[in-house]
């Protein structure tokens, strides 16, 4: 079994896969609204329909598609600009006309990446699968929602293993019961409600880059980690 490090992993051809549905729309057969089971849009109107600010992050977010369609959408009749942010490891997205230029993108490790503010949504669709440290990255982003924030992302447990290579399920699952975090199994969709801070009390002790096809049915990593 492979222990690459952060910088080993996001060179690999696993992470690279060109396979991954890097052009992920806001609705239709291939989409946020299909993948999450509700729509990003649902999360935002209601904040800027009374006049507040919203603020969306999407990690992972490949070329961007979905948070081009958001800003669309909300650009008609909000009476309030929202902020759309994206971070994905390799820059794909397209020119911005200026009507959609509340859209800002960030090309960055989410190993390292860190935001200046925080959301009233953090969205990984299917991205955690390819990074090494997921466990470390969804601690991370509960802390990045705003007071009445949603986090969800996709995680497969089959990819957290001990050291020793046994499937971490269960025990990850008793955490998040223990942390008030919500996971749905038939999805493999992790979602957190407001900020507060997240130490699931394990150590990342590096990645495989050749555990095979997951749920998805895409290669994807498995990561491993031993106490703190």
């Amino acid at each position: 079994m492979k222990r690459l490090n952060d910088g080993e992993l996001e060179r690999s051809w696993t992470v690279a896969n060109s396979a991954m549905n890097r052009d992920r729309g806001l609705r239709g057969p291939s989409s946020d609204e299909k993948e999450l089971g509700f729509s990003p849009l649902e999360v935002l109107h209601p904040r800027l329909d009374a006049g507040r600010e919203a603020a969306w992050l999407d990690l992972a977010c490949g070329n961007g598609r979905a948070l081009r369609e958001a800003a669309e959408g909300l650009n008609e009749g909000s009476s309030a600009r929202p902020i759309l942010v994206g971070v994905d490891l390799v820059a794909t997205w397209p020119y911005l006309p200026p009507e959609l230029r509340l859209v800002s993108y960030h090309a960055a490790s989410l190993h390292q990446w860190r935001p200046d503010r925080t959301f009233d949504l953090v969205t990984c669709v299917h991205g955690l699968h390819y990074v090494g440290d997921k466990l470390g990255l969804i601690e991370r982003s509960v802390g990045w929602l705003s007071a009445e924030g949603r986090l969800a992302a996709h995680l497969d447990l089959a990819n957290l293993r001990f050291d020793d290579g046994r499937p971490m399920n269960r025990a990850v699952l008793a955490r998040f019961r223990d942390l008030c975090l919500t996971y749905d199994r038939r999805r493999r969709l992790l979602m957190a409600d407001g900020p507060r801070p997240i130490d699931f009390g394990w150590q990342h002790l590096g990645a495989d880059d050749e555990a095979g096809p997951n749920a998805t049915g895409q290669r994807s990593v498995n990561s491993y980690y031993g106490r703190a």
